[in-house]
């Protein structure tokens, strides 16, 4: 898979989680500044943010390769797992926020490295075109 590729679904996947926070720790105050909100405060938005999120992510680690590193799928897994207990699980509708916002900060961390993982690093010398100017030189 082209690397572009790879890295708008980190992209993407980073996006939803952004989503995640926010819905979970600004909308309850956007709603009672702005009623017309309250429609996109049920369960159906986390229900529908984890069916989004899930295959992005998944699909993320199996497209780059790094189901295999842990340190960038633990924290993805993890995290949907959290984000789909919160959202699945009616027992759980105490701490559905904490667990909704510690999912998508773990899916988030985990699509950050996943990222920074594949970006190539760019070696400063006489070839590259931007090279003027180095120590030594």
């Amino acid at each position: 898979m082209p690397d572009l590729k790879k890295k708008w679904l980190d992209i993407a996947s980073l996006a939803l989680s952004a989503l995640c926070v926010v819905h979970c720790l600004a909308l309850p105050f956007l709603v009672v500044l702005l009623p017309a909100l309250t429609p996109f405060t049920g369960s159906w938005v986390h229900a529908a943010l984890v069916l989004t999120a899930a295959p992005i992510s998944l699909w993320a680690i199996r497209a780059s390769h790094v189901w295999r590193k842990w340190q960038i799928s633990v924290p993805i897994v993890s995290g949907l797992i959290l984000l789909a207990l919160a959202a699945f699980i009616p027992a759980l509708s105490d701490v559905e926020v904490a667990m909704s916002v510690i999912g998508a900060l773990l899916i988030a961390a985990g699509h950050t490295c996943n990222y920074l993982y594949h970006r190539p690093v760019h070696v400063h010398d006489r070839a590259c075109g931007h090279a003027e100017g180095l120590a030594g030189e």
